[in-house]
């Protein structure tokens, strides 16, 4: 099987993915969203949501698109794929209101013959050697359509398709449909990956057993637990696995906020930190004072101070 870490917009940029291909059991990603609409975009965007085009990791990342119209989507692909990039991937499946607004995102799964004109625009567009890959819902307004997008982006040349097992509606709340994820199996050739709710081995096994998918994308629960896809991997190999203490866990966590230092303007320091942190507090209790203490510092050096005083305290 394949482990996907899902393209979170905002959340999954260069840094965690480099991250999380050195804790292992990842396959494969793919970037947050290029956002394509009129004009062409100058390169540095591109090396910008991907650095990996020119600095290869572990894995390999696709490049995802979002857009409306098939020429411009074409075009943007082709460049992505003369700059270096392994993979296109389309984005049908973002639920964000103001994406959804411009015409982006999961509100063209109310339009099946765009989306294969889409498909069919960018497949044509890259070499044969770059897979163009989607990700879809199961619907825009309710669970509906989703066997008629599937195969009008597989009828269009896609290579693989992604389906987070909600609709746009129901945005992110449990629980996900992954039984609806198999109808798409059987009508389609192409490889369909699921996604969605999955947060420990056991949501990875039931997955796999209700949507007929051999592989699966995890986003939040990745998050929630860094070594989950390793921890997988080993059960289904047969080998034995202890999930990563909070003591071996931290020092990651701060590696990656220290790289986020080097990226992001300095008013932004520790907001990504704190981000992350929310979802490690649902697997690691040892997070939350540590969240608490520097949830209100705004500095690199104070969320410094505050890191070393809590290691202070813990260690003591």
């Amino acid at each position: 099987m394949r482990l996907f870490l899902a393209p979170m917009e905002g959340v999954v940029d260069h840094n965690i993915r480099q991250l999380y291909a050195g804790i292992g059991g990842i396959d494969l990603a793919v970037t947050e969203f290029v956002r394509v609409s009129k004009g062409r975009l100058p390169d540095f965007i591109f090396h910008r949501l991907c650095p990996e085009l020119t600095n290869p990791i572990d894995i390999p990342v696709r490049v995802q698109l979002l857009g409306s119209d098939p020429q411009n989507l074409a075009e943007h692909a082709a460049r992505a794929a003369d700059l270096g990039a392994c993979g296109i991937d389309l984005n049908f499946g973002c639920p964000a209101k103001t994406v959804n607004k411009s015409r982006g995102g999961a509100c063209l799964l109310t339009e099946p013959t765009l989306l294969h004109d889409i498909a069919r625009a960018v497949r044509n567009a890259v070499p044969d050697s770059i897979p163009v890959t989607a990700k879809i819902r199961l619907g825009f307004n309710g669970r509906e359509g989703y066997i008629d997008n599937a195969k009008a982006l597989a009828d269009g040349g896609i290579a693989e398709l992604f389906v987070h097992a909600r609709s746009k509606v129901d945005g992110y709340k449990p629980p996900a449909y992954w039984p609806l994820i198999s109808e798409i199996v059987d009508a389609l050739s192409i490889p369909v990956i699921a996604n969605g709710e999955i947060w420990t081995i056991e949501n990875a096994l039931q997955c796999i057993k209700e949507s007929a998918c051999q592989d699966i994308m995890i986003g939040r629960g990745l998050l929630a637990r860094p070594d989950l896809a390793l921890a997988i991997k080993h059960h289904f190999a047969g080998t034995a696995y202890t999930f990563k203490t909070w003591d071996e866990t931290l020092p990651k966590v701060w590696q990656y906020h220290l790289s986020t230092l080097e990226t992001y303007d300095p008013k932004y320091a520790g907001n990504r930190l704190k981000q992350w942190l929310m979802y490690l507090k649902l697997t690691y209790p040892e997070a939350e004072p540590f969240f608490e203490q520097i949830k209100r510092l705004r500095k690199a050096n104070e969320l410094q101070d505050a890191y070393e005083h809590y290691q202070k305290i813990r260690l003591s």
